[in-house]
């Protein structure tokens, strides 16, 4: 059912569109069907209300009440606020717009109705985009888009709602990741990726960070998660940073109606540059930066104190991220990251050095290698770093997870892993950890432990298909320049390898007496 209303929805919004760019729809589609959801969740509570106010069995029951004192109690903010349900007052409720989807004022009016839904909850304050009335649809267009979103019922219980809600929000997401093209991709991290990170790394209390967090799926995971587990949301508080300023916005309504506490900063801004929470120190990060990127370096960040092991290099952040995150974890705090693929082997400029020195500083807990295609519209392989701040158990190994293979097609050009795959996954690092009950041994072509002195050995390079035993396999999506890259770094460590054999069999046969 909902994914028949999920695939109409996405059909006829994407036939609205016309012309616009899909990254400038979504947030008119999205701040929509949010409308949509505060309005309708404030009417199930108002009516829920009014029944309970006339039940005698019920705590709410009010005693001696007329119309005009009930009436009254209804208008009280406390009320829907104690479910976490947003206080909307009467003209920025959905039938208001909905009544006036054809008039040539639609985009003025939806704008004053999310200014009025701002004032009246502190939380979202600042986060509504207003931006209806100088969009540029085709006349008409955005009445029947109010037509369109009218057609999502969010009347069920709250919770149920917000189900909806993140699932609709969720596929849209994706679908605009897909129609957006690679700069979509960064920004949305398909769910079985999400859902692995938080599977391993378990964030069920203190405070979870995401220092790209872009939409929010890695809070909204982490939240199922604990539920899932029979925990309180209240035991995590959240905290994450984004630098753009729609995407920061959605973050917060994606939270906002989830009932989550959360502190995405002042505003919108620069990881590196500024830095929303300077004095943090989480128990958990779950981030996907985006990979790669070439101009992330300014003169102010020379000498910051988040470069222990080395200072990243201009031209590619990757180890910037890594470093970032190690410097805001707690000391027994732990951080799960999706990279780009090139991150596990690179020795481009200070990449290798600063590789090694974390490795022997022993804060790298695992590494696994993901399947191909996992993302939309973008072929680089990508790959999960897990670090721990100080590692407790199994001090000087890291373990290495070859998941390849392990990627199911659900699509021509796009893969993830099934939920059995999550598990297996989380149940071997956890057996590794000593989490649970199960031994962990190592298993050909899946994974392997490995101590630090035998990855000292291989140039402190951490690709898994290196150490579990699986046989490299070729991945003819990588662009040309990346490939050639890659197999320059292997010849140049195979070529290093092959002058320190030359060099031994020198010596050994010099100690036998034949020099040459």
């Amino acid at each position: 059912m909902l994914d028949d209303i999920k695939k109409t929805l996405w059909a006829t919004a994407d036939k609205l569109r016309a012309n616009m760019d899909a990254a400038e729809y979504k947030h008119l589609v999205l701040g929509l069907i949010f409308v949509k959801f505060v309005s309708d969740t404030f009417q199930s509570r108002r009516e829920e209300l009014t029944r309970r106010f006339a039940d005698e069995a019920d705590d709410y029951f009010l005693h001696d009440a007329d119309d005009e004192l009930i009436a009254e109690e209804l208008e009280d903010c406390d009320f829907y606020r104690e479910v976490n349900v947003f206080w909307v007052p009467e003209a920025a409720r959905w039938e208001s717009l909905r009544a006036n989807a054809k008039q040539a004022d639609i985009g003025k009016r939806i704008d004053d109705a999310l200014a009025l839904i701002e004032t009246e909850n502190p939380k979202l304050k600042g986060i509504l985009d207003k931006r209806y009335a100088r969009t540029q649809l085709p006349d008409g267009k955005l009445g029947e888009l109010v037509d369109l979103v009218s057609t999502i019922g969010f009347r069920e219980n709250a919770s149920a709602a917000r189900d909806v809600l993140g699932q609709v929000y969720e596929y849209f997401l994706g679908q605009f990741a897909n129609a957006e093209g690679k700069k979509g991709g960064q920004f949305y991290t398909p769910a079985s990726i999400v859902k692995t990170l938080v599977a391993v790394l378990a964030p069920h209390h203190g405070k979870v960070y995401d220092p790209c967090c872009g939409s929010g799926g890695m809070f909204v995971q982490s939240e199922k998660f604990i539920e899932a587990h029979g925990g309180k949301l209240g035991d995590v508080s959240i905290y994450g940073q984004e630098s753009n300023p729609t995407t920061w916005r959605l973050a917060a309504m994606n939270l906002a109606i989830r009932g989550i506490d959360f502190n995405l900063g002042r505003e919108p801004a620069d990881t590196f540059v500024r830095n929303q929470h300077p004095d943090l120190r989480a128990d958990f990060i779950l981030a996907n930066p985006p990979f790669n990127i070439s101009d992330w370096w300014h003169g102010s960040l020379e000498g910051d104190p988040r470069w222990v092991y080395g200072t990243p290099p201009a031209g590619n952040a990757n180890y910037a991220w890594l470093q970032h995150m190690l410097h805001h974890l707690k000391p027994n705090g732990r951080a799960g990251i999706v990279l780009a693929n090139g991150s596990m082997s690179s020795s481009q400029n200070s990449e290798g050095q600063i590789r090694a020195a974390m490795v022997e500083a022993d804060v790298v807990e695992v590494m696994i290698a993901l399947p191909g295609q996992l993302f939309f519209n973008t072929q680089i392989p990508a790959c999960l770093w897990f670090l721990a701040k100080q590692k407790t158990l199994r001090r000087g190994e890291v373990l290495f997870i070859d998941a390849r293979k392990l990627g199911r097609m659900i699509s021509r050009v796009q893969a993830e892993f099934t939920d059995e795959t999550i598990d297996r996954i989380a149940a071997t690092v956890a057996a590794w950890r000593g989490e649970n009950a199960e031994v962990y041994q190592d298993q050909p072509g899946y994974c392997r432990s490995v101590p630090l002195a035998e990855i000292a050995e291989h140039g402190h390079v951490l690709t898994p298909g290196r150490y579990v035993g699986a046989e490299e396999v070729e991945d003819n999506d990588e662009a040309f320049a990346d490939k050639m890259q890659k197999l320059t770094e292997k010849l140049g460590e195979q070529m290093a390898k092959g002058a320190e054999l030359d060099a031994l069999i020198r010596q050994k046969l010099g100690g036998l007496g034949y020099e040459f």
